[in-house]
């Protein structure tokens, strides 16, 4: 009786231990997420993206670098948004190693918060920046260092860095002061896929550049190079840039108010013109498409940059094209996303908060408010509905908790709006 006892006893024991190794790997398997890439990422409307900054002061100095505290408190603030990617411009600043340093801490303090990022490499000319003239024919000796810092970043932080961009606009021919040939964005863009062949880079991390939609073929014949065909072949997608805001003053014929509507209400005729600006970016966006296609070359394409400023006293204001004011990039806004999240392209929305040192000397130039945040963290009228829901209940940027611009008064906001002009002006 006692050995059967001693025997049952085992048996229970055996199974109360393989019960509770079954209970720590149920657990285990829990905490195990599938890693995210950013061929998940892409396209993918529940991981929204934005470009973001974080200064906010009038300068970049070292000394004003945003803190870890700042870009938590920001990172945040976005994550209670949707934003699942923020899209970063250089490396050789300490803000974007702050950036996935602060987002670390975060993961590491809440296992379910999720941010990635979109590391920008600078790259520019010889003579960039300074008062020689730009050559444009030759790149700048520091490309290389910038693009060694943001293959070691991309190691250092695998979980977060899903894409490195070469370049920002670095190859449209307006970015006179430091534009270079696209052979120099080809040369780095191949560099960085030969080191994820030999296994320096993680295999996932997909390399791009971010430009202008001529840059990508959609624009002017001149683009359409030997070159640029290789770019596009290199690439792991297209991330094209389509400003419907600026084109309100350098091609305006899709801006101005037709005849036809000449009888609307003027605010029909500012809801008709931010639709034709949704349709502008979208035909920038087709033109990308049809040139790919004409090569015989698949790639996906999505938006690296598009928004829509909210002060200009230039030539975006009350005495130029009078496209400025949160009401219309409360609409630009809203049109864009639902377009691309319906498509299943991602937007790199310009951008999470206004940033005053784009325009150091003009504080009311229109660089300084693509924002859908004031720096005093102010959500402006395209996030109203957000701040009214409790989306940032409890979150603070700098100290101030996030409120409505205009102290949710809309009838003074709606007194800001401007009508665009007529077809005959």
């Amino acid at each position: 009786m006692r050995t059967l006892v001693k025997a049952m006893f085992v048996v229970l024991a055996a199974l109360l231990i393989h019960s509770c190794k079954d209970d720590k790997n149920d657990q285990d398997q829990s905490q195990i997420k599938k890693e995210v890439t950013a061929k998940d990422i892409l396209g993918n409307p529940d991981y929204l993206a934005i470009s973001y900054g974080g200064y906010r002061e009038k300068t970049r100095d070292l000394t004003v670098q945003p803190t870890l505290s700042e870009i938590k408190e920001d990172m945040l603030i976005l994550s209670a948004m949707g934003i699942r990617v923020v899209r970063t411009y250089n490396v050789h600043l300490p803000q974007a190693f702050n950036i996935l340093v602060a987002i670390r801490q975060l993961k590491k303090a809440d296992p379910d918060f999720e941010m990635y990022v979109m590391l920008g490499a600078w790259i520019d000319c010889k003579n960039a920046w300074t008062e020689e003239e730009p050559d444009h024919n030759i790149e700048s000796v520091q490309n290389e260092a910038e693009i060694a810092r943001a293959a070691s970043l991309a190691n250092q932080y695998p979980d977060i860095v899903k894409v490195i961009a070469v370049g920002n606009e670095a190859m449209v021919k307006w970015a006179t002061s430091y534009y270079v040939q696209p052979s120099v964005i080809l040369k780095w863009v191949n560099h960085l896929q030969d080191l994820k062949k030999k296994g320096q880079l993680p295999k996932d991390l997909w390399i791009t550049s971010s430009d202008d939609f001529a840059s990508w073929g959609g624009g002017e014949d001149s683009y359409h190079t030997e070159d640029l065909e290789k770019l596009v072949k290199a690439v792991d997608y297209i991330s094209m840039h389509t400003y419907p805001y600026h084109n309100s003053h350098y091609n305006p014929e899709f801006w101005r108010v037709p005849e036809d509507e000449e009888q609307l209400t003027e605010i029909e005729k500012v809801d008709a013109a931010m639709l034709r600006a949704r349709d502008f970016a979208k035909s920038q966006y087709k033109a990308v498409s049809e040139y790919v296609a004409s090569l015989g070359i698949e790639k996906d394409i999505h938006i690296g940059e598009t928004g829509w400023a909210t002060i200009s006293d230039g030539h975006y204001g009350p005495k130029g094209s009078k496209a400025t004011d949160e009401y219309k990039e409360a609409m630009y806004y809203k049109l864009m996303r639902t377009w691309t999240d319906a498509e299943g392209i991602s937007c790199f929305y310009f951008e999470a908060f206004d940033e005053k040192w784009k325009d150091a000397h003009n504080q009311k130039g229109s660089e300084n408010h693509f924002g859908l945040f004031k720096i005093n963290g102010e959500a402006k009228y395209a996030l109203w509905e957000l701040v009214d829901n409790g989306t940032f209940k409890g979150l603070t940027r700098n100290g101030n908790p996030i409120v409505k611009t205009y102290e949710g008064d809309k009838e003074a906001l709606m007194r800001d709006v401007l009508v665009p002009p007529s077809g005959n002006e």
